[in-house]
Order: C-alpha cells, then sequence, then structure tokens
C-alpha cells in the first residue's frame, strides 16, 4: 500500500481497496481496535511513530473489571489474570474502604499488571490476525474526500537512511482512519479539532526502584499536605513510584534525581521504603483534556488522542480500550456491508459522554485527595463518610471507576435493558463472554423457544444461544457485550425485524 516520491519529490498515492482501515498509534487502544478490525476480515495497517522494541516505561498499571471483561471476550483475560496480582479492596482518603467482591462481574477485583503486558498480549493477537505493522513511521497530513482519507507519511525522526538523506514521504490509502496516537495526536491535529483543557497537575515524578522493605498491601497510595504518593509493583523485583510535591513546579525536563523521588515519598506515606537501584526516573504533567468530536468525517479518535485525564483511578488506558471495543464492531459492520454509515455516528454519542464522567471523576478523586484546606478537608470528610454509609451512591461511584455502570441511549420505548452492559451470564453451552469471541452478535433465547428461521444467513455475524435459566427474555447482545435489543415473547417477525435493524441486511 506505500508508495515512493517521482522525481519530483511528489508521494505517489497508493490505491488502497475500499474497505481498508489505518489505525495511528500502537498503543493498547489501537492494538486492540486494530485486532478486531483484522478479525472481522477488514484489512488494517498500524501505523507507529516509534520503533518495535519491548518496553517496561508503563504509566498505566491497573485493569478495571469492564475492561477485563471486553479482554476475556478477546480469549486474553485469563492469560493476563496469570501474569497480574488481583486487588479486591481499595482505600480511598485514608478511611473510606471500596469493597469490589461485590461487583456483579467475573472479574471482581482490579488486576495490577503494567501496561506492556497488555500491549504484548493485544500485539500478538493483531499479529495473528493479519494486521500489518509500519513502525517507525509517523503521520505529517492527510486529506479526506468522499471515498476516503489519503494519509501522508514518512520516516519518524531519527531513522533517515545511513547517508543522512531526507526522509522519504509516502502516502497510504484507507476508507477510514482511526487516530490513537496520544495526547499530542498527529490525526487530531491534521483534520484541525482543538484539545481543549488545562494542566491538572505539574511535575509529576515517575521513577521504576527497587525496595528494601515490601509494602503492607499491593497498591500503596496517600496524600499529605502538598505531597501524594503512589506505589506498584512491575512483578519483575522492581516498584514504580508516582509522586507529586504541590510546592515543587518545574519543568519537565527539569533534573530528577533518587532523593527527590524519596523525599516526596516519605512526606505523602511516611516512610521511603528503602528505594535504591533506579533503573529509570522522568517527569510529566498531567492534563484534562477532551477533543470536542471524536468523529470528523472519515476520521476518529480513541484512547488519548480523544481524551486525557489525571492518573487518579487509573481509568485512562481503561477507557481508551473501551473506546475500541465500541468502535471496532461498527466499522467492520460498515466496511463489511452489514451496516449503514450512520452507524458510526453512534460512536460519539456513545463514548464522548463517558470521557467526560470520565474527566469528572478522575479529577475529582485528585482534588479530593490533595484537599488540604479547612473547607476542602471537611468536605472530604463530608463525602466520605456520606459514601461510607449510602450504598446506592457508593454502588455508583463504583461502577463508573470500574466502568460498569455505564450505559449508552437507548432509543424512547426500548425494553428496559437495551443500552446496558450484559453481565457474563451462564448459558446452556458455556458462558456469554465465551459466546462474543469473535466480534459477533450473541442471540440469547428462552428454552424451548423457535428461533429466527433465517438465522443460518447469518451465521458469520451471529452466535445463537439458549439460557442457562428459566428465564424467558429474549436478548440480543452486541459484539462489545452491551444490549442491541430485548423483548418478552417475541414473535418470530418482530424477532426478524430486530435482527436487520441492530445487525442489517445480508
Amino acid at each position: 500500500m506505500t508508495s515512493t516520491t517521482d522525481k519530483n519529490g511528489t508521494p505517489r498515492t497508493a490505491v488502497a481497496a475500499s474497505r481498508d482501515v489505518i489505525v495511528v498509534g500502537a498503543g493498547p487502544t489501537g492494538l486492540l481496535l486494530a485486532g478486531d478490525l483484522a478479525t472481522a476480515g477488514v484489512p488494517v495497517t498500524l501505523v507507529e511513530k516509534r520503533p518495535h522494541r519491548t518496553s517496561n516505561l508503563s504509566r498505566a498499571f491497573v485493569l478495571h473489571a469492564r475492561t477485563l471483561e471486553q479482554l476475556d471476550a478477546r480469549g486474553l483475560a485469563d492469560e493476563l489474570e496469570s501474569k497480574g496480582q488481583t486487588l479486591d479492596r481499595l482505600r480511598l482518603f485514608s478511611r473510606l474502604t471500596v469493597d469490589l467482591t461485590t461487583l456483579p462481574s467475573r472479574f471482581n477485583h482490579l488486576l495490577v499488571l503494567p501496561q506492556y503486558e497488555v500491549e504484548r498480549a493485544l500485539e500478538r493477537r493483531a499479529v495473528e490476525a493479519g494486521v500489518r505493522f509500519a513502525y517507525e513511521t509517523e503521520v505529517t497530513g492527510l486529506v479526506q474526500d468522499a471515498d476516503g482519507v489519503t494519509l501522508r507519511l514518512r520516516a519518524a525522526a531519527g531513522t533517515e537512511g545511513a547517508d543522512g538523506g531526507a526522509r522519504e514521504l509516502q502516502e497510504l490509502r484507507a476508507a477510514y482512519v482511526v487516530g490513537t496516537d496520544g495526547m499530542r495526536s498527529a490525526v487530531r491535529e491534521a483534520v484541525g479539532l482543538p484539545f481543549p483543557g488545562r494542566s491538572a497537575i505539574r511535575s509529576v515524578v515517575l521513577a521504576d526502584v527497587r525496595l528494601a522493605e515490601e509494602p503492607e498491601t499491593l497498591l500503596t497510595v496517600n496524600a499529605v499536605g502538598d505531597a501524594f504518593a503512589f506505589l506498584a509493583p512491575f512483578g519483575d523485583g522492581y516498584y514504580r513510584v508516582i509522586g507529586w510535591d504541590r510546592r515543587r513546579d518545574v519543568a519537565d525536563d527539569a533534573p530528577l534525581d533518587l532523593d527527590e523521588v524519596k523525599e516526596i515519598t516519605r512526606l505523602a506515606l511516611g516512610r521511603d521504603y528503602g528505594m535504591r537501584d533506579a533503573r529509570w526516573m522522568s517527569r510529566f504533567h498531567s492534563d484534562e483534556r477532551q477533543a470536542p468530536a471524536y468523529r470528523v468525517g472519515r476520521v476518529f479518535l480513541a484512547g488519548d488522542a480523544a481524551h486525557v485525564h489525571t492518573p487518579a483511578g487509573g481509568q485512562g488506558m481503561n477507557t481508551g480500550l473501551q473506546d475500541a471495543a465500541n468502535l471496532s464492531w461498527k466499522l467492520a459492520a460498515a466496511l463489511n456491508g452489514h451496516a449503514h454509515a450512520d452507524l458510526l455516528d453512534t460512536y460519539q454519542s456513545e463514548r464522548h459522554p463517558v470521557g467526560k464522567s470520565v474527566l469528572r471523576s478522575s479529577g475529582g478523586i485528585v482534588r479530593l485527595a490533595m484537599a488540604n484546606r479547612p473547607w476542602t478537608l471537611t468536605a472530604r470528610t463530608l463525602l466520605t463518610t456520606f459514601l461510607d454509609h449510602a450504598r446506592p451512591a457508593r454502588t455508583r461511584m463504583i461502577g463508573q471507576i470500574t466502568g460498569i455502570g455505564y450505559a449508552y441511549p437507548a432509543p424512547r420505548g426500548a425494553h428496559p435493558l437495551v443500552g446496558k452492559r450484559v453481565p457474563d451470564v451462564a448459558l446452556r453451552d458455556g458462558r456469554l463472554y465465551e459466546a462474543l469471541r469473535g466480534g459477533r452478535f450473541v442471540l440469547i433465547t428462552p428454552s424451548g423457544t423457535p428461533t429466527d428461521p433465517d438465522t443460518d444467513t447469518r451465521k458469520d455475524r451471529l452466535t445463537v444461544a439458549g439460557w442457562a435459566s428459566a428465564r424467558r427474555t429474549t436478548l440480543l447482545v452486541r459484539p462489545d457485550g452491551y444490549a442491541a435489543w430485548a423483548a418478552e415473547e417475541p414473535t418470530t417477525e418482530e424477532l426478524e425485524a430486530a435482527l436487520t435493524a441492530s445487525m442489517g441486511q445480508d
């Protein structure tokens, strides 16, 4: 699909098949999205500015219940669970204990696992599905038209040929482009979308260290006065330290030594656990930003290219992975001719509000954690006391943090289940999230009820299953695990109409 420049230096456009998709950015969001599309038979190229190498520079360390459910639907959750460590209780603000064992999910816990382990599993899946990778390649611009997108590329800085010559321009042509290329997204800039927001926390320090003393808990986090610190294990003897001292506001490139990391940790956690042997240290600033639109014509944004949040609650990577799970099946349905392109508009209406909600919740957590004025400390005490005693409010908070509490808009008059996440219910043969593997819809019918006589014509994208229980609801589950349609004892005609409306014509 790539091309070289002509004798005048003008890049030749390579004509792509009308069903091609280019995903820009090979982080977790881009890898899951590309793997889903390739599994559905869509030709995919994944463009990545960085070289292809294993990295341990993870910022994300937590997988939440909803994300684990999505990974389970791709056959990866059990493998990742075996590599990580589970945590079923969280301690917030030194006084509020959040019990995750009550979550209505197979994954009623947090999984503490470095991001690079998630990327390895998703990359392997993408390779096996046939995704084409273009590493050390950066986006310099794009042009859209009625039929597709032309993406202009060149070799990333630092990858020029040995002769020192200019980096060669190339062009790729695709039906759609998805930018999953992070906070400084070249795709977002190329379509002219702003990224409004602000820097929420400046001069956050990161370090990978060994500890002489093992922390009492799997995740260690606290804030005292002006200092905040977080410790999480890599699993290889090293720990990631994230720290912040409100009083020290310096540039990201300011020098950093281990003594500064130790001091912040002592202020926030009471001791530094004998930190030593730092293998990596850095500074960064944490922003709160969201693009006003996740779609511009044939170009989409997902993950950090669409929204960035403070690290509080560990929701950044999780939200991006769920963006990808929402968008992938819709793109596949449109490109495979089973859905009208209007289906793609629902990506904005479903995921943009979730991104805004995560922005509010993660920002609220960090502000409460760093409260240091009398009125903010009083507000935090009142809120934690309320959450500790008000079960519905606590359940809603846990649902937002873990992702299982989010639902999508449903048409007026729809069954109460429509738009809601469907748990991993037991089926006559197995369970729902096993049946979702392969990116298909799942139709769950009551025992003894005849199914749509034309189901066989949709067998490449529909799995028919039965309830293991005596439940009488007929339920159609989308590939991302949300209810597309439900009814009590529908007629065959009603079922056929629902399948056509949700899955399109053959």
